[in-house]
């Protein structure tokens, strides 16, 4: 499985959104992954509906256990230092999961995406 982990901006559009995911490359994706707090953002109901794919919602212990190649200091620290875009990819696909795309920011500056693949299905 391939998730698409998601950091926004409160002003992020679907097409923030979209565009960030563009630099990321053509794949193929099985979910998308955000902070638990911000997966009910409108923007992402909107592209995960758009793109027919679940949206996983990744609790904030759940981001700070996980091992990211960047970090964000703009950032709340209640997510740890680490890509939260990286951390919610890795957290989605579970146990063994590995980065295929670290952090990218979206042309807007609104929006960041990280790819991950693991074995959860």
């Amino acid at each position: 499985m391939i998730v698409a982990g998601f950091g926004l901006r409160a002003a992020a559009t679907e097409a923030s959104l979209r565009s960030a995911l563009i630099f990321a490359g053509e794949v193929r994706l099985s979910a998308l992954a955000a902070p638990a707090d911000k997966a009910g953002h409108p923007a992402l109901s909107a592209l995960a509906k758009a793109m027919g794919l679940p949206l996983v919602p990744v609790g904030d212990a759940e981001l700070r256990a996980q091992v990211t190649e960047t970090e964000s200091l703009r950032q709340p620290a209640r997510y740890g230092r680490g890509s939260v875009a990286e951390a919610a990819a890795l957290a989605a696909c579970g146990t063994g999961a590995r980065l295929l795309v670290a952090r990218l920011v979206g042309p807007d500056g609104l929006a960041t995406v990280a790819l991950a693949e693991g074995k959860s299905e």
